[in-house]
């Protein structure tokens, strides 16, 4: 009996590493979607958290136990939320440009990115008009 050991083509490896590739770009896009779901969370109970608060202290005969006001609170949190998307955003933008030097990859187009960009604008807004009390 003979054996003979195949070699693999050229072709094969390339198939490997494209997929590769693809997993790993969909695992930045999880990634990137639990960042967003954290910071979408966290931006919008910072804002109720604000305007509950806020309509708790115009009341007569209600007093917060805390030192801290309504204001301190949602902005904290809005912040927090925010910062945590730009830093979701920016470990997503660095692992794509890894990736880069594999494969072409239009990041523009990426609907994880997309999102986490406008959330990130956002919650900016959301944060900036809370410290400016445009709300």
């Amino acid at each position: 009996m003979m054996l003979i050991k195949a070699q693999p083509d050229a072709n094969f490896h390339e198939g490997r590493t494209s997929l590769a590739v693809k997993r790993t770009l969909m695992a930045a896009d999880r990634t990137l979607m639990a960042w967003l779901r954290t910071a979408l969370s966290m931006i919008s109970f910072g804002f109720t958290i604000y305007k509950i608060l806020q309509g708790f202290q115009g009341m007569e005969g209600y007093a917060l136990a805390n030192k801290f006001d309504a204001r301190v609170v949602g902005e904290f949190l809005v912040g927090i939320g925010t910062l945590s998307m730009v830093m979701g955003t920016l470990e997503y933008w660095f692992t794509i440009r890894e990736l880069t030097h594999k494969e072409r990859i239009r990041v523009w187009i990426r609907p994880a990115f997309l999102m986490s960009l406008i959330i990130s604008v956002a919650g900016l807004m959301i944060l900036i008009s809370l410290i400016v009390k445009l709300i």
